[in-house]
């Protein structure tokens, strides 16, 4: 049976429609800003995902609402997807080196959102992308995912460097956390 989560989400701010599929398949992403959609691509080419995001925000007033929301509805169809998380190795860990930038990332599928995110940015924009709004996206996912997430980059000079290697470590630390693990849920409580 494949995982799977489908959201739309329409307010006055952004309309978006989003298919998430844990076992893969096609991708198609388009948000009006490239370099998100580049790094929505790295993250589902990365995590093994199946994603499609088609995304109507107000880019006239900056990027601040697309991200965002976006990252609301690629949490909320990855909860849909995860279920009720049983069967799943939980925890991921992932370090991803992009030329001089080291990003790290370990989350933990527990239905308790928090986020930890270190990220300096050198540069303030990466195309049509504010870097500042890369600790936004991943803060909203994790809340409406239910992930603990811890993300660091712990040193670089290029900020699209930083900000591509995070990404690719969330994918790759999401990728094995969600695999499943042909046992029951892995806690103590007997559920998460």
């Amino acid at each position: 049976m494949s995982r799977t989560g489908k959201i739309s989400r329409k307010t006055a701010e952004t309309d978006i429609a989003l298919e998430l599929c844990l076992e893969g398949g096609e991708r198609e992403i388009s948000t009006g800003i490239g370099f998100f959609d580049h790094m929505l691509t790295a993250l589902a080419v990365h995590g093994g995902l199946g994603l499609r995001v088609r995304v109507q925000g107000d880019l006239e007033v900056d990027c601040h609402h697309t991200v965002e929301d976006v990252g609301i509805v690629l949490g909320q169809a990855l909860g849909q997807a995860l279920g009720d998380k049983g069967g799943i190795r939980r925890y991921g860990h992932a370090f991803i080196p992009m030329d001089e930038a080291l990003a790290e990332c370990a989350l933990d599928i527990s239905g308790r959102p928090f986020l930890v995110f270190r990220g300096e940015f050198p540069q303030e924009r990466c195309g049509g992308f504010d870097c500042c709004m890369a600790e936004e996206f991943f803060r909203a996912l994790a809340v409406h995912a239910g992930l603990t997430l811890h993300l660091d980059c712990r040193y670089g000079k290029n900020s699209h460097h930083m900000i591509e290697a995070l990404f690719k470590a969330f994918a790759h630390a999401l990728r094995d956390g969600a695999e499943p693990s042909g046992q029951g849920a892995l806690s103590s409580k007997g559920a998460l």
